[in-house]
C-alpha cells in the first residue's frame, strides 16, 4: 500500500508540473492621440488569437449618471452581457444604430432600474439615448480578452498574452485606426507605441 501511495503521489506531482499555466508575456506601451486634449479611451487589442474565450460570468455595467454614460468606452469580448443602470432622476434610453449591436433599442426606464443586452458580434457599437441626444458611449466588442483601454497619458498594458505573433490594433472614436505586427515573448514585456491622428 505504501508503494502504491508513493507512486500515486509521484503521478499527481507530474500532472501538476504539466498543468502549469501556459507561458505568457505582456504588451505595453503608449498611445499618443494627436489633436486631442488627452490620450485616454483608446482601445489597444490583439485582433485575433487562438482559443475559445468565455465571457465573464457576471454582467459588466454602464451607468447613466449626470447625463453621461459611464464609462464612455467599454471594451468587452463577444458574448458579454452589459447592464445599463439609470442613476439619474429622469428617464433614460439606450439604443444603437450599429449593425454590430443588431440596432437594439432597450426602451426607456426610470432612476434605479437596469436593462441588459448581450453583445454577440465583434465590432464597435455606438450607444445613444433618444431622450438626451448629447449622450454618447461605445462598446468595443472583441474576439479575445487581450485588450486594454488607455489612461489619460496614453499608457496601456495587456498582460497574460500567449507568446506568438499578432496584429495589434488601436481604435479611438475620433481618430484613424492603426495596426502593427507584434511578437510577444513567452515571458516578459514587449513595448509597442503608436501615434494616431485624424
Amino acid at each position: 500500500m505504501k508503494h502504491i501511495t508513493i507512486r500515486a503521489c509521484a503521478a499527481l506531482i507530474a500532472v501538476g508540473l504539466f498543468a502549469e499555466v501556459t507561458p505568457a508575456g505582456e504588451i505595453r506601451g503608449k498611445i499618443t492621440c494627436k489633436g486631442l486634449r488627452d490620450s485616454q479611451d483608446a482601445v489597444v487589442y490583439v485582433e485575433t488569437a487562438a482559443g475559445k474565450f468565455v465571457p465573464p460570468d457576471k454582467p459588466l455595467e454602464i451607468d447613466q449618471l449626470k447625463m453621461k454614460f459611464i464609462p464612455h468606452v467599454l471594451p468587452v469580448i463577444v458574448g458579454t452581457t452589459v447592464n445599463f443602470l439609470n442613476s439619474d432622476p429622469v428617464l433614460h434610453n439606450v439604443f444603437t444604430p450599429s449593425k454590430e449591436g443588431d440596432r437594439f433599442n432597450l426602451g426607456s426606464w426610470p432612476q434605479g432600474q437596469i436593462k441588459s443586452y448581450t453583445f454577440k458580434k465583434p465590432g464597435y457599437v455606438r450607444l445613444l439615448c433618444n431622450v438626451h441626444p448629447e449622450m454618447l458611449a461605445w462598446v468595443v466588442v472583441l474576439q479575445n480578452p487581450y485588450f486594454a483601454k488607455t489612461a489619460p497619458d496614453g499608457t496601456y498594458s495587456i498582460p497574460d498574452v500567449p507568446g506568438g505573433s499578432y496584429a495589434l490594433k488601436v481604435w479611438h472614436e475620433k481618430l484613424k485606426p492603426a495596426s502593427e505586427e507584434v511578437t510577444v515573448p513567452e515571458s516578459g514585456p514587449v513595448e509597442k507605441n503608436f501615434t494616431v491622428s485624424r
